[in-house]
């Protein structure tokens, strides 16, 4: 963090405090020491800056003359927080997030949908197993959540397999960065479209070339119960096609079973992984949805060809999920929890997803145009507006609104409207500010 400072024989003496001085300033006032960091000893900083005590001395008494840092009695020199006031003076602070009133935009959690205190228990329950936890956590994931992974897809999404084939990792992420290197021998993925901006990066850093919409790719990636923001689901004739034609191209699938559990006008499609019999398919699944955004477990399936693969390299991958989550979604799952939770929050969202096309119809109109599909948490709502979404939206966050767009033409734009955190009481007051801004 802090750097020799190189002078020349003739820079005089007297003036290096004030680089030190200059230096520790730009450190303070760009948050690489936060507001009450402990400055380094004067010794200290003289062994690592190879200076004379003297001279460091001097230049924390011009930081604390000038209110950079302040003197504790027989403790020391501390950060003062004049960068903070420095910025809210100015109005230069970047780094925090606006705040909105009304966020049509995210796709966080409902709090009314997950049981703090149900899952507290199960944490604290895991981390009563001390001797466990003194210990690593096994790279492929931990053996008793991959068993109870294997039997609850085996019942939810009727995908057998061996908890062998089983690889849990700390989000999607994660996983890819484990999977790309299997697929050394492929050079091109396709993806539906080019929002998921997660997955393609990763594929980009490993050198893949990123296509979209192209069949022909050697990796397909496909989201089958999140085709499009609005919720619409992969047919189960579409599905064959893709596999048969993936079969005879030689090319991977990646089944990515995002929101499927959120599928609520019909029965649960098959998924392309027991479709194709396991071979050819890596599915993966997660439960940032179906828990919480913050609990960062997800797991993927590996089809035989590539586990082999993988079984050579597993050692040499550390696991990124937390072994004390791993334990407690292990039991969560075999008490039963997970399935009820899938219940519950299928119940809320539809019902919050069915409230906000009624508030919609309310304010809009009953001939605006909605476009919902069978699953999701969002709708398309289309409405006449001759600007720009960019105009739009900077107009609705100025009104504490947050937008997301799908697509615009000269007179009309079309806005995805998410429900899954926003309260119901809300839909209507942020409806009639969202009409408000497009008529005016």
């Amino acid at each position: 963090m802090y750097s020799t400072i190189t002078y020349t024989e003739n820079t005089q003496k007297q003036y290096l405090y004030l680089e030190v001085y200059h230096r520790y300033r730009e450190l303070i006032l760009s948050d690489q020491l936060l507001p009450g960091t402990k400055m380094p000893s004067i010794r200290k900083c003289a062994q690592e800056w190879k200076l004379s005590r003297t001279t460091i001395e001097n230049a924390y008494l011009q930081l604390a003359a000038d209110g950079y840092v302040i003197s504790k009695a027989q403790s020391g020199y501390y950060v003062t927080d004049i960068a903070e006031k420095q910025k809210k003076e100015t109005g230069s602070s970047h780094l925090s997030k606006p705040v909105y009133r009304y966020d049509f935009a995210s796709s966080g959690a409902d709090k009314e949908s997950f049981r703090f205190d149900l899952w507290r228990r199960y944490i604290k329950s895991a981390l009563r197993q001390d001797e466990r936890l003194l210990s690593y956590g096994e790279a492929q994931g931990e053996l008793d959540l991959r068993e109870a992974l294997s039997s609850y897809i085996r019942e939810r999404r009727n995908i057998l397999c061996s908890p062998d084939n089983i690889v849990i990792g700390a989000g999607v992420q994660s996983l890819l960065q484990i999977l790309c290197p299997l697929l050394s021998e492929r050079k091109t993925v396709s993806f539906p479209t080019p929002s998921f901006i997660q997955g393609s990066t990763i594929f980009s850093d490993f050198g893949f070339d990123i296509q979209y919409r192209n069949k022909n790719s050697e990796v397909i990636y496909v989201s089958p119960a999140h085709m499009t923001k609005w919720g619409e689901i992969m047919p189960v004739k579409r599905r064959l096609e893709l596999i048969h034609h993936a079969s005879s191209q030689n090319s991977l699938i990646i089944e990515d079973d995002f929101e499927n559990d959120f599928v609520y006008l019909q029965k649960p499609t098959p998924s392309l992984f027991s479709l194709a019999g396991g071979e050819n398919v890596v599915y993966i699944g997660s439960f940032s949805r179906l828990l919480l955004p913050s609990i960062r477990l997800s797991f993927m399936i590996l089809p035989p060809s590539l586990l082999e693969i993988y079984k050579k390299k597993a050692n040499f991958y550390n696991q990124t999920a937390s072994k004390a989550e791993q334990i407690a979604l292990c039991q969560f799952i075999r008490d039963g929890h997970l399935a009820s939770q899938t219940r519950k929050i299928k119940r809320l969202y539809s019902q919050k997803l069915k409230q906000l096309q009624k508030s919609v119809r309310e304010v809009f109109g009953e001939n605006s145009y909605i476009r919902t599909g069978a699953a999701g948490t969002s709708l398309a709502l289309t409405l006449p507006f001759s600007g720009s979404s960019k105009s739009l939206q900077k107009k609705a966050e100025k009104h504490g609104l947050s937008l997301s767009f799908l697509e615009e033409t000269e007179q009309e734009t079309t806005v995805i409207l998410s429900c899954s955190s926003m309260p119901v009481q809300d839909f209507l007051p942020a409806l009639h500010l969202l009409h408000y801004l497009c008529t005016h």
